[in-house]
């Protein structure tokens, strides 16, 4: 990518994709988007909309409509296109649907000649890019879903209310599915490079109101919390994506729970679940290993059997 411009296709020009770009434009993440929809005139018009931020922003990023043949050259594709859950069904009530157009979408990119990096959101995103990466045969490495990126965000933001402090002074993940099997690591969240477990033991009176059940729930929970009021999610998972996107396009290196399929790690092989993952140039360029307890342990292996049990129930996915 040194030395020339650097190109992304959004595909889906809905809430998160439309969300994404603004984000990107405002960050200056990228040189190009690329906006592609199914309804050509709704790309175009966010495009034209785009556009018009470029007078009030630090550098220009060229946004227009364009069609699958513009992917040929584009260093990444982010996918939102996909079927929304209804409320109360889960994100696994749309898979089927999201199998079809999923396969759709990236056959008419493949056929054009792309070879960079995929970076999924539609839902549910662990199958999802699972899909991608198997059927059409590429390195792991270079497709990569959202998972439980958005989750860990919305853990760090929860436990920097409880504690009166920046949620950047949090680290930690949520890990396994972006869905109801997910479950947190406590064994490895801290607050400004202390653990939590210890922190908690070390100062029970004055932290005692503290509940990591209600937590943990609560993170889970955050997405539908905001689905059943205004009907979709958007904001965070666009910056998610734009956050992912930059370390690919920058050769960060940040460190992100993705959608990542293993191989052998957690002691798991062909499945794609939430992980922490270092993010670069080349796309996953190494998959974190956290030594989980043997209670994380478990909800692990339960959280990757519902997502292989949902693959494997797939007529034609493997």
């Amino acid at each position: 990518m040194k030395g020339k411009a650097r190109k992304v296709a959004i595909v889906g020009a809905g809430m998160v994709g439309s969300s994404c770009a603004y984000s990107m434009v405002n960050q200056s993440i990228c040189d190009e988007i690329v906006m592609i929809d199914r309804t050509y005139d709704r790309a175009l018009a966010h495009a034209l909309d785009l556009s018009h931020c470029m007078d009030f922003t630090s550098t220009r990023t060229k946004v227009h409509a364009g069609t699958y043949a513009d992917c040929t050259d584009m260093d990444v594709v982010i996918i939102t296109a996909g079927a929304n859950p209804k409320q109360g069904h889960d994100r696994l009530s749309v898979l089927d649907n999201a199998v079809i157009i999923t396969r759709e979408i990236v056959t008419a990119i493949m056929e054009n000649g792309f070879d960079g990096i995929f970076v999924i959101a539609a839902n549910p995103v662990d199958i999802v890019t699972y899909l991608v990466q198997s059927i059409f045969g590429l390195p792991r490495n270079k497709v990569i879903g959202t998972g439980t990126s958005i989750d860990s965000s919305r853990l760090k933001t929860l436990l920097s209310e409880v504690f009166s402090i920046d949620p950047r002074s949090v680290h930690g993940y949520a890990l396994g599915e972006h869905g109801d099997s997910q479950f947190v690591a406590w064994s490895h969240v801290t607050i400004g490079g202390k653990p939590l477990l210890h922190i908690l033991r070390q100062h029970k009176e004055r932290f005692s109101h503290v509940d990591l059940e209600d937590i943990a729930r609560k993170t889970k929970d955050a997405g539908w919390e905001i689905f059943t009021r205004k009907g979709a999610t958007y904001f965070g998972i666009a910056n998610a994506l734009a956050y992912i996107t930059r370390s690919i396009l920058n050769d960060d290196g940040k460190i992100i729970a993705v959608s990542a399929v293993l191989d052998g790690e957690y002691g798991h092989t062909d499945v794609c679940t939430g992980v922490p993952a270092i993010i670069g140039r080349g796309g996953i360029q190494e998959i974190i290993e956290l030594e989980l307890n043997p209670e994380e342990q478990i909800k692990f292996d339960a959280s990757c059997r519902l997502i292989s049990n949902n693959i494997r129930a797939m007529p034609g996915l493997v």
